[in-house]
């Protein structure tokens, strides 16, 4: 309010403070709440709808499937060409997780991570629902990264799911203590647990470079089944590239090389060099699709 002099006076409560919440811009409040809001029926789409929770229950009982059949008939031996850590799992259950991270990680995690993200944009547009969302006072950029935060929220979501059941399954069907790592050190079962979290979000972080991908591929069409098979088509490509020995300069530029390179998690102390490399490979992948998403995005002209 102003004074006689004209210059303006703060009000204050009965104690002489200002009032409780002044100072904080009711705009930039409002904005906050919507942006929460967005996100809260995004999110809730997405783990109400029946196929998605299919995908992360058939996530959840592959590991289980993995102990058991470890449990039946033992592990491979190493000079069978098995990977070392899959030896591991029988004597510690713990390395089930690893175990099941680094299996699930080649394909089927980048699929379920491909559904969601591939279907976010052209599965609205498809249906015609794209052009009400835009209608709505959100703006075309605050929806898109709500999408892709959707998206890497679903990521978060699948890894850990595989990570605890294969916790879970490891408890039950094998020994579990101390872990001796593929270094040759031992650590604590605290300690082993708190390194498997590093891997949950290692992992989590390459698959949501995968969501940038399939947002920019999504923002393309307006056919979800061809953003989602066109992203899977180029995950297997470079699986593909990978292993080709003739294009072993070309491997730390593919996304999929960089999946698997949380073994050094188990090396004491931890080896974060691989891990870093890779994690600045995602972020690369994620600046780069992410704008080419929000150039496609906020230009594209929406007639569904």
């Amino acid at each position: 309010m102003l004074t006689a002099s004209g210059e303006e006076v703060l009000p204050t409560g009965t104690d002489g403070t200002p009032p409780r919440g002044h100072g904080t811009p009711p705009r930039a409040v409002g904005a906050t709440r919507a942006w929460l809001r967005l996100l809260g029926s995004e999110a809730g789409l997405t783990f109400r709808r029946p196929r998605n929770l299919a995908i992360l229950g058939v996530l959840a009982l592959v590991p289980v499937l993995i102990g058991l059949a470890l449990r039946l008939f033992g592990a491979p031996d190493e000079n069978e060409g098995a990977p070392p850590i899959l030896a591991q799992v029988t004597g510690n259950g713990l390395f089930l997780t690893f175990t099941a991270l680094s299996v699930l990680v080649q394909l089927m995690l980048p699929v379920a991570v491909t559904v969601v993200a591939g279907d976010s944009v052209a599965g609205e547009a498809g249906a015609g629902t794209l052009r009400y969302l835009l209608a709505a006072p959100a703006g075309r950029t605050r929806l898109l990264i709500v999408k892709y935060v959707n998206a890497a929220v679903f990521c978060l979501a699948a890894v850990t799911v595989v990570a605890l059941s294969g916790l879970l399954a490891g408890l039950v069907l094998f020994p579990v203590g101390p872990i001796t790592l593929l270094s040759g050190g031992t650590i604590p079962l605290l300690e082993g647990v708190l390194r498997i979290g590093l891997v949950v979000l290692y992992v989590t972080a390459g698959m949501a470079a995968l969501a940038a991908v399939a947002l920019a591929i999504s923002t393309l069409t307006e056919v979800a089944v061809g953003a989602i098979a066109s992203t899977v088509v180029l995950v297997i490509a470079a699986q593909v590239l990978g292993v080709i020995p003739q294009l072993s300069g070309l491997q730390p530029y593919l996304l999929t090389h960089w999946w698997s390179g949380f073994d050094g998690v188990l090396r004491d102390p931890v080896d974060f060099g691989d891990m870093g490399q890779g994690l600045l490979v995602f972020a690369a992948y994620i600046a780069i699709f992410g704008s080419v998403a929000w150039a496609r995005f906020t230009s594209k002209d929406i007639t569904c």
